[in-house]
């Protein structure tokens, strides 16, 4: 059987990473996006190809639209080189940035950068890719807890993100007749150095994560990996245009 193919965009660090390790886990072949972290982008190519899977690295800045066909036509090259394949079957919108303004003091240019790399990159990255997805293929989008709830400093975020949720159900309505499921997994607060690696390495806000979430811990990157895999299987097959929290039950 032929093994499927995961387009991760961010895959060089953090939760893109940890969700391409557990691809390749459970037997999925991967391609990473990175924005400028070539040598670490490198590095999970080669812990995934120890697995006994295929996997390869392309640069691209998803808040430069401008350079999305030059990717589409990589991609393309590479799918028919490494994988003798026109089309690949999972697209995972995972790239981001970080901000903590309050909204009354955020600029115009933080607004501009973060709705180019988490909404208008989503969109025009996938609508560019489409013709390269298999019909019956998945894409998932992440999103954030903090789309649902409220964090003082994290509203132009949040907002992306929102707007990133809606995207997601629009995608699976109008791709549902191509077979095509497409769900959005926003996680809560993971140890990573995202945001400055605060939840990981700052004691008081590890604890305070802790303390207002059900299970009574912080996220670890392995909670999103497990997660992601779970929601490209076969074992969500009727699972589309839905928003999965991967919190720990943070702020019930």
């Amino acid at each position: 059987m032929t093994p499927s193919i995961a387009l991760i965009t961010g895959g060089s660090r953090g939760l893109g990473r940890n969700a391409a390790l557990a691809l390749a886990a459970a037997g999925t072949d991967v391609l990473i996006s990175y924005h400028s972290q070539e040598a670490a982008a490198g590095k999970v190519v080669a812990e995934i190809e120890a697995m006994g899977r295929k996997a390869a690295a392309l640069q691209l800045d998803t808040g430069d639209l401008a350079s999305f066909p030059a990717f589409k036509a990589q991609l393309q090259a590479l799918l028919a080189d490494h994988w003798q394949r026109r089309d690949f079957d999972f697209l995972v919108n995972n790239a981001g940035i970080g901000l903590n303004a309050p909204l009354a003091e955020s600029t115009e240019a933080q607004f501009d950068q973060l709705m180019n790399v988490h909404f208008k990159g989503v969109f025009f990255l996938t609508q560019a890719l489409l013709p390269l997805l298999k019909d019956g293929g998945r894409i998932l989008n992440f999103s954030s807890g903090l789309a649902r709830f409220s964090l003082p400093g994290y509203g132009l975020y949040g907002a992306m993100k929102g707007a990133v949720e809606v995207l997601t159900r629009y995608w699976a309505k109008e791709l549902g007749e191509r077979g095509i499921r497409v769900n959005v997994l926003a996680p809560g607060a993971i140890e990573t150095d995202f945001g400055g690696g605060a939840v990981r390495d700052r004691a008081e806000v590890n604890a305070f994560v802790a303390g207002v979430t059900a299970l009574g811990r912080a996220g670890i990157p392995d909670d999103i990996g497990k997660a992601v895999a779970m929601l490209l299987s076969d074992q969500s097959s009727w699972i589309t245009g839905q928003r999965i929290e991967a919190s720990g039950g943070m702020f019930l």
